[in-house]
């Protein structure tokens, strides 16, 4: 039997989830890691495959903007795509290496587990000739854009739970003018829990590809806090060059048994002298799932969002060891100087930019 890792993220910012499938996949090429699912959700975005038409993208870009939607080119097969709240994403990445070397075997596959689930719910959804996905009277329940590299697979599949539809209205999904979409929620008139539909694909993707399950839990706690000046502009710290070199809000690992709120706390404390009240910190509402890049195989982290907004006159921060340089920045200056996604996605809930 293979193994079969199972990777629950929650919200990931869908940059960091290209990331994450890179680094997975040239670890699973290693033969590092075992076969891999990462089960997740996307904020509001559009993706565009190989074969996609820009016609099939219908709001201007100023629209797209305003409802928060994100455009994305990737290398995955297929058209124009939309992922959301709601929307359960599926990234396998598999070693078809050396007896599963068949594309349209592995697609099938795809859609057999959708179909799966769906069933399991009580649904009669089916493959139509011609079109990739899985369809149900009322429309396509779920799609399929996959890539292949060295025979390892990323990209996968996108099953609408409790996803708002009238999203859709942004794209021609899949370019297929007029087909329609369907959701859990559409077709049950309810929605079941994300949770219990995740429990479900891990369930039928271990008994179609053959492996034994197992669920791997993020291997770090972190949290990030925005520190936010009077004057509205947004403190920065370089790393020093052993950590990276890069500019980013603070940020820092959860130690123990101890809450995200009260980590945040601390760190603000550690790496600038500010001392908040516990109450001056405030939770952002926001959290997100990443890899760490920096090794092989790469761990992954659950990151919770804080801000700090200093009061007038706050003296200059007094930067540890961590740091070598920091700055204030406006809310647009300092998103375009982060290289992570979801730091990008806090400064901006932070400051409401």
């Amino acid at each position: 039997m293979r193994t079969l890792h199972i990777r629950r993220l929650g919200r990931v910012e869908y940059e960091d989830g290209l990331a994450a499938q890179k680094l997975l996949v040239e670890a699973r090429a290693k033969d590092l890691i075992p076969d891999t699912l990462l089960l997740l959700e996307h904020p509001r975005v559009i993706t565009l495959g190989r074969g996609a038409k820009a016609q099939n993208i219908l709001w201007p870009k100023d629209q797209l903007v305003a409802k928060g939607y994100q455009v994305y080119e990737t290398d995955r097969g297929g058209d124009v795509t939309y992922h959301g709240p709601g929307q359960l994403v599926g990234y396998p990445i598999l070693d078809l290496k050396p007896d599963r070397k068949d594309v349209r075997k592995y697609v099938a596959s795809v859609e057999e587990l959708m179909i799966r689930v769906a069933r399991s719910y009580g649904i009669e959804a089916v493959r139509v000739a011609g079109r990739v996905g899985i369809w149900t009277s009322q429309g396509k329940l779920g799609a399929i854009g996959v890539h292949l590299s060295r025979w390892v697979t990323s990209h996968g599949f996108a099953f609408n739970v409790s996803t708002a539809l009238e999203d859709f209205d942004a794209i021609v999904p899949c370019g297929i003018a007029g087909a329609g979409v369907a959701s859990l929620r559409s077709l049950l008139g309810s929605a079941p829990p994300l949770a219990e539909v995740e429990q479900r694909f891990a369930a039928a993707a271990a008994q179609l590809w053959e492996s034994d399950a197992f669920e791997l839990p993020a291997e770090l706690r972190t949290i990030s806090a925005t520190v936010v000046r009077a004057d509205g502009r947004v403190l920065l710290l370089q790393r020093s060059q052993g950590r990276g070199g890069f500019w980013q809000i603070l940020t820092g690992r959860i130690e123990g048994e101890e809450s995200p709120l009260a980590a945040a706390a601390r760190e603000i404390h550690e790496e600038t002298g500010y001392a908040p009240r516990l109450k001056e910190v405030r939770e952002l509402g926001y959290a997100h799932c990443f890899a760490l890049g920096d090794r092989t195989p790469p761990l992954f982290a659950q990151e919770t969002s804080f801000v700090l907004k200093l009061p007038e006159g706050a003296p200059e921060p007094v930067l540890s060891d961590e740091h070598v340089a920091h700055r204030w920045c406006t809310p647009q200056e300092a998103e375009a100087l982060v290289p992570f996604a979801g730091l990008r996605r806090a400064i901006g809930i932070a400051t409401g930019s």
